[in-house]
């Protein structure tokens, strides 16, 4: 899953929200190729994918069942995952709901809901483990955002609201944590063309559109975010904090 291994992530105890499927399972299967012990969360039944990855690699990824947006859950998951795989060292915070929604055609009650997945669990989820990284000296944490705040993408009201929070919140955790050696980034991906994107939104014509935009002429996969993160959680990025790093084929070539 990588053409790297970093040797400070074997035995490393990893904790990614939502990774059994699209990147979190990529990010999953890239740790686990590290020799990291991986524990993750999801709402549906990961079971199958975890027997894949033991069946691949010898051992299978911790899996906890939750709904990130139960604050309770998160943290009694991320308690359980540190149980078993010793404590918490790097978070991946990969889970977020990208559904298409028009402002207008939100109430309070569906606000809450986007910002209760895309922006209040990552920040109880840092909360859990901060205690864990500072009891053994450091750790890291990398938050998914997006490109979609940089572009002013017009159709995701809400979940870009949240994206531009995770970077803000980002800078301020790594001034809030750094001088106990925690390092915390942002990972802001492009369109990754996920089953779920495949699926649900990527006609032929928006991929064209896309296409446009894009320095390097491939779509991303998720695959492709992979590298990336198993950098900021390594010891290859060890003065690197507070960053919010595109991974997008360029289509955002101005920092934001």
């Amino acid at each position: 899953m990588s053409d790297f291994q970093y040797g400070d992530l074997d035995g490393a105890s990893v904790f990614i929200t939502g990774g059994g499927a699209g990147i979190g399972a990529a990010l999953t299967e890239g740790f686990l190729a590290q020799g990291a012990k991986v524990g993750f969360v999801q709402r549906s039944d990961a079971s199958e994918f975890c027997a894949e990855m033991a069946a691949k690699y010898g051992r299978a990824p911790h899996f906890v069942p939750c709904d990130i947006t139960d604050t309770r859950a998160l943290r009694a998951a991320i308690d359980e995952v540190a149980e078993v795989n010793g404590p918490v060292s790097v978070l991946v915070n990969n889970a977020a709901n990208d559904t298409r929604h028009a402002t207008l055609d939100m109430d309070e009650a569906d606000w809450d809901a986007a910002m209760a997945v895309n922006l209040k669990a990552y920040f109880f989820a840092t909360q859990a483990v901060v205690p864990m990284m500072q009891a053994i000296g450091g750790g890291a944490i990398i938050n998914f955002s997006s490109i979609s705040y940089m572009l002013g993408i017009g159709d995701l009201p809400a979940y870009t609201s949240a994206n531009g929070a995770i970077t803000a919140m980002t800078r301020g955790h790594a001034r809030e944590f750094g001088c106990d050696g925690i390092r915390v980034n942002a990972l802001a991906p492009g369109w990754v063309l996920t089953e779920r994107q495949m699926r649900l939104w990527a006609t032929p014509e928006d991929l064209s559109a896309f296409m446009e935009k894009q320095c390097l002429k491939r779509h991303l996969t998720p695959k492709d975010i992979v590298g990336p993160v198993l950098f900021l959680a390594s010891n290859a990025s060890a003065m690197m904090t507070g960053q919010c790093i595109a991974v997008d084929g360029g289509v955002v070539t101005v920092a934001a």
